[in-house]
């Protein structure tokens, strides 16, 4: 694996870490992402749920992209979404029932979920298999990291606990708020200003990184080559 190919496949994976998070930076998928996240467990079942289906979906359509037709692409991207939910609806059911049942309708709501229907159109329907490996596991990735940060801050706040075990102290007063929806909306806020930051951080690191280089480059220029 070249150099260059190392590198497109560590920014396709990044990307949807930080820089185009799919919740933080494109601001999709919001409802059932602060719906479930009242408790930790909620958001790591619904991210691993979503990580699974995305992967799947993504990896079946970047397989057949050449061979579906152009005229029924929508209703054979459901039908495929539709499958791989089921599959992860199913098993919840039969080995996480407590699980699936604080989750609800929202594991099946997967199927119509912006964020993977925007990637199985938008990338994979046009990218190789390496490609959508990558940019799957890193939406992924960002989407449960910050399901699961929600999440904590919420569930910690909302009753002292965390993963159901009593972490502040017994005569701590939960601050119902942030159990309730406003306080879902309060929380996200929160962790977009902090996405913000770590994007200016990283494009800041970037632009000193690209001026570094070109004025090595011109002082090597100057004086007739490099050192």
């Amino acid at each position: 694996m070249s150099g260059k190919t190392r590198e497109r496949f560590f920014r396709l994976f990044t990307n949807g870490i930080v820089r185009e998070n799919p919740l933080l930076g494109l601001m999709i998928g919001l409802c059932s992402s602060l719906a479930v996240t009242t408790e930790v467990v909620n958001g790591i079942g619904m991210g691993l749920s979503m990580t699974f289906v995305l992967l799947m979906s993504e990896l079946v359509i970047s397989l057949f992209r050449k061979i579906i037709p152009e005229s029924i692409r929508i209703p054979i991207f459901i039908i495929i979404i539709a499958a791989f939910t089921t599959v992860i609806d199913y098993v919840l059911k039969a080995w996480f029932p407590v699980l699936s049942q604080a989750m609800g309708v929202f594991i099946q709501l997967i199927v119509v979920n912006c964020i993977i229907m925007g990637r199985v159109e938008g990338f994979a329907s046009k990218r190789p298999v390496g490609d959508v490996v990558f940019d799957a596991l890193g939406m992924g990735l960002g989407y449960t990291w910050v399901l699961v940060g929600i999440a904590a801050v919420r569930e910690l706040l909302g009753s002292g606990k965390l993963l159901g075990f009593q972490v502040l102290p017994g005569a701590y007063q939960p601050i119902i708020f942030f159990v309730l929806p406003p306080g879902g909306f309060f929380v996200f806020a929160l962790f977009i200003s902090l996405n913000l930051f770590l994007k200016s951080r990283l494009t800041g690191l970037t632009g000193s990184n690209t001026a570094a280089g070109t004025a090595t480059d011109t002082t090597a220029h100057h004086h007739g080559g490099a050192a």
